[in-house]
């Protein structure tokens, strides 16, 4: 009886897809938090007379890259895989996600309040306690990123994974690009750096009630006989993590992951800053070419999604994405055509590649691990992740900071050529690790290749 009705409830579409936008809602609303910075870069680095706080490229790095501190440096992040795996979907999402709204609280008073002059560390206090926020934020991120993912891997699996993932993502795109085309605007109208930041904490605060009703949903799929291990007779158990750390495949989705990310989250971070100063784009339109970036992916992600479920070619479509990236951060790179047309069709190349990597990559994770350890799975991909995501703004902003400002007469103006060329040289290696993905998968018989849905 209790398999009869697992089926009925895996198979209704109004119930998958139900539960899919309700968790979907809820990242939506994290997505904005974490990029609603992005384009108040210009801002915060003016003094406080021009209206900004007075950071510079350096502590802003610091900032961009405190998303991932408690992760990478705590491991928290694959703690809280354990947990997701040992206590399931509820707890672990409830968790999160007022993680989530908590950090933002904190980075929203760092930017309100008034600390004058006081440092610690060398940082003004301004600039620690965002990091803090932030960096609280992006552990409940990270974390609520894994328990949807499989959140959808329990519901859509047989199904239309690929799409479900495609769709999840889309949705997490408009968040972040609300975020880098209205943050600026915002701020500008009230006259308070802080008040796009209080506008995603009330945002936030809608998406962990949306999260409570997921529960009441789960709850009642609990209560009819369905288990997270969808029919496994073991629950999960500390040994299963051999499966994990003995797969070569999941080792190359991995590094991919860390490294196609890279070229493309932290290059956000910036990229408001580079439209001004290498393609003469006014600061208040500044973040509406990287808003392009999202807003592209909305439509083709669930898109390249639905192709990997009918016809696979999941690792051809990595490999493809990643030459893509590669070409965007040489384009950026190189010193021609500094117009803001030409940063268009660059970064809408770029939204390309950023929806075929992942509309393939998360969906091949299933198909090489088992659905018990698949909790434990996603955290070690997004802790690989977030050394990157923590690590590159870090370096980047260095970089800039050290090597691509320039005092002129008129005033400081940024050589962007170096820091891109770090961009580009992630994608050069993504392609290499892509290569080697096709070719293990070929040999131990993933299936990435093979469409998703099961006929």
């Amino acid at each position: 009886m209790t398999q009869t009705i697992t089926q009925k409830l895996s198979d209704s579409k109004v119930a998958r897809w139900s539960a899919l936008l309700i968790v979907s809602f809820t990242m939506m609303c994290g997505y904005f938090i974490t990029d609603v910075m992005a384009p108040l870069e210009d801002l915060l680095t003016k003094t406080p007379a021009e209206g900004g706080l007075g950071w510079t490229s350096d502590e802003y790095g610091f900032f961009s890259g405190a998303y991932g501190y408690i992760n990478v440096f705590l491991l928290m992040l694959f703690f809280g895989g354990i947990i997701l795996d040992k206590c399931g979907v509820r707890f672990t999402g409830l968790m999160s996600c007022s993680l989530m709204f908590f950090g933002t609280l904190i980075k929203w008073y760092a930017l309100y309040a008034d600390f004058g002059t006081t440092t610690l560390f060398g940082y003004p206090m301004s600039v620690l306690l965002a990091a803090l926020g932030f960096a609280i934020f992006g552990m409940g991120a990270e974390i609520t990123g894994i328990t949807v993912t499989k959140i959808i891997a329990k519901w859509f699996t047989g199904h239309e994974l690929a799409f479900a993932m495609g769709l999840q993502v889309a949705m997490a795109r408009i968040g972040t690009a609300v975020a880098l085309a209205c943050s600026l605007p915002i701020a500008n109208h009230f006259g308070a750096i802080s008040s796009p930041v209080l506008l995603g904490a009330a945002l936030l605060c809608v998406g962990l009630l949306s999260y409570v009703v997921y529960c009441v949903m789960d709850k009642k799929l609990d209560a009819s006989g369905v288990s997270e291990e969808q029919g496994e007779d073991e629950s999960f158990h500390f040994a299963d993590l051999k499966v994990i750390f003995t797969n070569t495949g999941f080792w190359l989705i991995a590094t991919l992951c860390v490294l196609f990310y890279s070229g493309v989250f932290p290059f956000l971070k910036f990229a408001a800053k580079l439209m001004i100063y290498k393609y003469g784009v006014e600061p208040e339109l500044a973040g509406l070419i990287p808003a392009m970036l999202p807003f592209g992916t909305i439509l083709l992600t669930p898109l390249f999604g639905t192709l990997y479920d009918r016809i696979g070619k999941g690792a051809t479509l990595m490999m493809l994405g990643s030459l893509m990236l590669t070409l965007v951060h040489v384009l950026f790179a190189l010193p021609v055509l500094n117009e803001w047309w030409f940063a268009i069709i660059v970064m809408v190349v770029l939204g390309i590649a950023f929806s075929l990597v992942p509309s393939a990559m998360w969906p091949a994770v299933p198909k090489i691990i088992p659905l018990k350890q698949l909790g434990s799975a996603y955290a070690i991909i997004f802790y690989i992740q977030n050394i990157g995501l923590s690590m590159v703004p870090v370096l980047i902003g260095k970089v800039i900071q050290n090597y691509a400002t320039i005092e002129t007469a008129e005033g400081v103006t940024y050589d962007y050529t170096i820091p891109m060329s770090i961009f580009a040289l992630f994608g050069v290696i993504s392609v290499f690790v892509s290569l080697l993905l096709k070719r293990v998968d070929k040999r131990n018989g993933y299936g990435l290749e093979k469409p998703n849905i099961q006929k």
